[in-house]
């Protein structure tokens, strides 16, 4: 996955693996992030956009002497029965007007910076080093040009091909627009398969394409974003690593991904989710890498950090902690596995075995405190929505109990779901009319709007006074919402969540508030950047957004809330029976 500027530069560039060292990594480090940008030599305008339906990005420079536009892809389309994804990064600059001066560089970096390739000229390409492998850049410009990084006056379209490992061997000109041409028939067909509200289509179809791009398909694992360290706020030191799976998405993305018609990736990711639950012989881990595997250590690297906020972090400490909403998402995830005709394998069912599991971990964990949601790295709590996903996930393995005629299953789950929100109502504020973080402390969490959308508090008035109550605590003149407003391990809370803002809007058409929540979704969707981009944090001062980016939870709450809205508006009197 590629992060390109207006420059035309990419700032982001991680291979092999999302979880690899970058390649090119200027947006943390200007230092050593290395560079591969296709400038004007003088001064310039620019813009960006994709290709409409595609994730093929193009961006268009206006010079004095000229204007040319640099159109950026990795190939994906169909070859002999499977994917055609190599792990490639190509790259064409199409001369409009003029003749322009431009200038490539291209400077790969490896081990996060530590390592500078060495160029090494090849017949028809430059070999790059001294890396974890070989990358070859395969080009029709001269090579004297990229090597000294030297001006050259653009006369014609020139194509460039960046290649991990196996280098394009075919003619290079040909290839580049056989592959353009099948990969933008390929993003465009997905997207027609796709299930698409009447409303809000543009933003929709832009979060299915970011949400596509965010999953291993190795695995099915879906990782929360291909960034690190792009802080929650300014100077604050909130920078993590989002490049790895984290199990309370999981709900979400299958909930957006079922919506959208994509069975096929919402299977992978139930796949991904039974391998863990299968092989886990310990507490489920919040969060795993696309492997599956367990140990995702944290560490400071000596990075300048973007805009010079550090530390600049891999790996997260997360994976360690206990976090007990993760067991009920983790069975959420499986239901589909049991009971969608789409998904189920009557030749080769999962065993009911994975649901017990599920089942007596949360009986095991019921009555312990937890990080929760937020993951609270100093304070442990019985959190509400721990318990609400233990409710959720009862509630999913008694639809299984009963597609399978399991008593003994069936009473299981009754039992648990009938514990947990006996737990649920230990965390109600009688004073404010609304749900509170956990038993210990009763203040608004956001988190907490889940107790309408997950239609646990139905749509009467308990859930209207909730909705209310939370709203006055965290919501902002604009609409923006934070998590929490207390004191946590770094301090005050500066930033609000933009899935915060998604859960509300969608809280609000639980309740039947429509107009209302359109209003605040179409004040969200004003947040994104120029191409419709989420990160995870909006600063609430300025509007600016913050965190890592893209940010796949924001998406799949965008997903969510516009299909949610779009029900309620289809049934107008559906809170009135």
């Amino acid at each position: 996955m590629s992060y390109i500027d207006e420059s035309a530069n990419v700032v982001w560039q991680c291979w092999p693996y999302f979880d690899s060292s970058f390649i090119f990594g200027k947006l943390i480090s200007e230092k050593k992030g290395g560079q591969y940008s296709i400038t004007p030599s003088g001064g310039y305008s620019s813009k960006q956009y994709y290709l409409s339906n595609t994730n093929i990005l193009v961006t268009e420079f206006d010079a004095d002497d000229g204007s040319f536009r640099v159109v950026d892809f990795a190939p994906r389309f169909e070859l002999y029965d499977r994917y055609h994804k190599p792990i490639q990064l190509f790259r064409k600059i199409e001369l409009l007007s003029g003749a322009p001066s431009i200038k490539v560089v291209c400077r790969p970096m490896g081990e996060y910076g530590e390592k500078a390739a060495e160029a090494v000229v090849g017949s028809n390409s430059i070999n790059f080093e001294g890396l974890e492998t070989k990358v070859r850049l395969t080009t029709d410009i001269a090579k004297t040009h990229i090597l000294n990084e030297q001006d050259f006056i653009l006369t014609e379209d020139k194509h460039l091909v960046l290649s991990w490992g196996s280098p394009l061997e075919a003619p290079l000109k040909r290839t580049f627009d056989e592959f353009l041409d099948r990969t933008k028939e390929y993003w465009r067909n997905w997207i027609r398969r796709s299930s698409i509200p009447a409303i809000y289509q543009k933003e929709v179809i832009r979060s299915a394409l970011l949400l596509k791009l965010h999953q291993y398909e190795d695995t099915g694992a879906i990782i929360a974003s291909g960034t690190t360290s792009l802080p929650e706020y300014p100077n604050h030191g909130r920078n993590w690593d989002y490049r790895y799976c984290w199990i309370r998405d999981s709900y979400f993305t299958l909930a957006a991904l079922t919506d959208l018609g994509h069975f096929t990736e919402a299977e992978r990711y139930s796949h991904w989710i039974q391998n863990i639950v299968q092989n886990e012989e310990g507490h489920f881990q919040p969060v795993y890498k696309i492997d599956g595997s367990k140990d995702i250590v944290e560490n400071e690297l000596d990075l300048e950090g973007f805009q010079g906020n550090q530390p600049v972090r891999i790996g997260n400490d997360a994976y360690t902690q206990i976090q007990h909403d993760v067991y009920g998402q983790m069975l959420l995830s499986l239901v589909p596995l049991f009971t969608d005709l789409r998904v189920f394998d009557h030749s080769n069912p999962p065993s009911l075995d994975l649901v017990h599991k599920c089942l007596d971990k949360i009986m095991d964990v019921m009555d312990s405190p937890c990080a929760g949601i937020w993951e609270f790295r100093g304070k442990m709590q019985h959190h509400a929505e721990s318990y609400l996903f233990h409710w959720a996930g009862a509630m999913g393995a008694q639809k299984i109990a009963k597609n399978y005629n399991d008593k003994k299953l069936l009473e299981k789950a009754q039992k648990i779901q009938k514990i947990a929100s006996e737990n649920i109502e230990k965390c109600y504020d009688e004073k404010n009319k609304l749900y509170g973080q956990s038993h210990e402390n009763k203040s608004a969490n956001a988190s907490e709007f889940l107790l309408v959308t997950m239609n646990y508090l139905g749509h009467g008035d308990v859930a209207k006074d909730h909705v209310k109550g939370l709203e006055k605590f965290l919501k902002t003149e604009d609409n923006l919402i934070y998590r929490y407003r207390d004191l946590d391990d770094f301090g005050e809370t500066h930033s609000t969540f933009l899935i915060c803002g998604f859960w509300y809007a969608e809280a609000l058409a639980n309740i039947g508030e429509v107009e209302k929540a359109k209003e605040v979704f179409e004040s969200l969707l004003k947040r994104s950047n120029k191409l419709g981009i989420f990160s995870e944090d909006i600063c609430p001062q300025d509007g600016s957004q913050w965190g890592n980016v893209a940010q796949t939870y924001s998406h799949v709450g965008l997903i969510n809330t516009a299909f949610k809205i779009a029900s309620q508006l289809d049934k107008p009197n559906f809170f009135d029976s």
